[in-house]
């Protein structure tokens, strides 16, 4: 049961982590070079947006790789330590795990905080393309969210001793 749970959790994610990020990043790559064959090729015709554009990517695409480097375990964490002594592994990692979901909680409730802030700005727009900032300051919470829950179920991949989802497609 607990399994499937997971499983589903898991794909749900994992869907919208790949679709998102390919989404955006094509986004910002398309308008990035259409702003350079613009410039290259006209004397005067530029999209004065492109940049902020690209920026805003880099801020989404940061925050949603982060949940999907839970799943592939590939967060920064104490590695040298575990290879010289063994036994610290297991605590180590705990360690780790707490940690991130402590970030998590803070991504959250931070995140969160902030979303409401620019919500009630009626001035807080994006400089260029006048988009209420708010939209991208709510990624926060919902990353922390979505890293909160992955980190959980890792951290009862790691006690059961056998991932049951990371690595499986």
């Amino acid at each position: 049961m607990l399994k499937k749970t997971f499983k589903r959790i898991d794909r749900g994610f994992l869907f919208i982590e790949e679709w998102s990020l390919f989404l955006t990043v094509s986004l910002a790559l398309l308008t990035a070079m259409a702003n350079v064959v613009l410039r290259k090729a006209t004397d005067n015709v530029s999209l004065y947006w492109s940049d902020e554009v690209v920026r805003k990517v880099i801020f989404f695409s940061t925050y949603i790789g982060c949940v999907a480097a839970v799943r592939s375990r590939s967060l920064i964490r104490i590695d040298a330590l575990p290879q010289l002594l063994p036994v610290l592994k297991k605590p180590l990692t705990l360690f780790s795990h707490l940690v991130v979901l402590l970030f998590s909680g803070t991504m959250i409730y931070l995140g969160w905080q902030m979303t409401q802030m620019m919500y009630l700005d009626e001035y807080a727009k994006t400089t260029t393309l006048q988009i209420p900032e708010w939209y991208f300051y709510a990624v926060l919470p919902l990353m922390g969210a979505m890293m909160f829950i992955r980190t959980l179920i890792v951290m009862v991949e790691d006690w059961r001793g056998k991932p049951e989802i990371t690595g499986e497609k």
